[in-house]
């Protein structure tokens, strides 16, 4: 069960450049008269701005999300020597101040655009070099990493995390959903669980997580929701970005079991049903993908 918290949450004022301008003034005077203006794709757990051409900051935009600042801190230095790909470089933390009640962060910017399909050159060649940060990623940590919790979303933990969420949503969204196959992939989902030690995970292996240069694959950003434990959330990008060739591409070089395949899919199923009445158009768009393509692979899984 995810703890309750019921102590009302601190004011966050507007996260827009004059904050940021601010903040940067009194803490790091030294960048005070580097240009401060929001990153194309900004985020959600923190806003994004750069500053000026080599520098981004990034601020928690909820209390939940403080802690991914100090974590990032400390761990992305320890896990970027063993990783084939870029992953951000934290170069500063910014406290409390000018009305902003979080610690935030300054990281070094990394050049490359969010992985759309129509910027990929071959995506199943992306696929496969996606799948092989992964894998070096998923290694036994021998040190106290983060186990999986509040601070990583529950990404990581089991997924019985959210199953009673998740059979609200099933049950509220009624004839609009296919009911039976949606019942049955998340009873498979929760059937399996990690046997093995803990590995690192990133949490949220997304499209805009994902950068490409020239086609390729470059580099992996935003570890906020990183932990050790359980590597099955991490397969959830092949239902959401990837498809057919480029799925079994991932899934082979990867070399994933039915076990652990079973619970990405369940983790994708989750973020489906719980967004899909999402006002946003686009996210409710996103999420109605998602739904139909964890019921169209899992089907052929079934067939096969």
């Amino acid at each position: 069960m995810r703890p309750q918290d019921d102590s009302p949450p601190p004011r966050v004022p507007p996260i827009d450049v004059a904050l940021v301008r601010r903040l940067i003034a009194t803490q790091f005077p030294r960048w005070a008269d580097l240009p401060v203006r929001p990153v194309a794709v900004g985020g959600w757990d923190n806003r994004t701005f750069h500053l000026g051409d080599a520098m981004t900051v990034r601020l928690p935009s909820a209390v939940g999300y403080v802690p991914q600042v100090d974590k990032e801190h400390r761990w992305l230095p320890v896990l970027a020597p063993r990783l084939p790909l870029t992953v951000p470089t934290p170069v500063a933390r910014g406290e409390p101040g000018e009305g902003y009640p979080f610690p935030w962060s300054v990281h070094r910017w990394i050049d490359g655009e969010t992985a759309r399909v129509d910027r990929i050159g071959d995506l199943n060649g992306f696929a496969r070099t996606l799948a092989g940060f992964l894998a070096a990623l998923h290694r036994p940590e021998p040190a106290a990493g983060p186990p999986a919790g509040a601070h990583s979303s529950f990404r990581g933990a089991s997924l019985m995390t959210y199953d009673a969420e998740t059979r609200r949503a099933i049950e509220a969204l009624g004839d609009r959903i296919p009911v039976g196959t949606v019942t049955e992939i998340w009873a498979t989902a929760l059937r399996f669980t990690w046997s093995g030690p803990p590995v690192w995970f990133h949490g949220d292996v997304a499209w805009g997580n994902l950068l490409v240069r020239e086609g390729r694959l470059a580099a992996v950003i935003d570890f906020g929701c990183c932990g050790v434990g359980d590597p099955a959330c991490d397969l959830a990008v092949a239902w959401t970005l990837l498809s057919g060739a480029s799925r079994s591409a991932f899934r082979a070089a990867l070399a994933v079991d039915d076990g652990t395949w079973a619970r990405g899919r369940g983790w994708v199923l989750w973020k489906a049903l719980i967004t899909l009445d999402n006002p946003d158009p686009v996210r409710a768009a996103e999420a109605r993908h998602m739904l139909d393509a964890v019921c169209t692979e899992y089907a052929e899984s079934v067939a096969r």
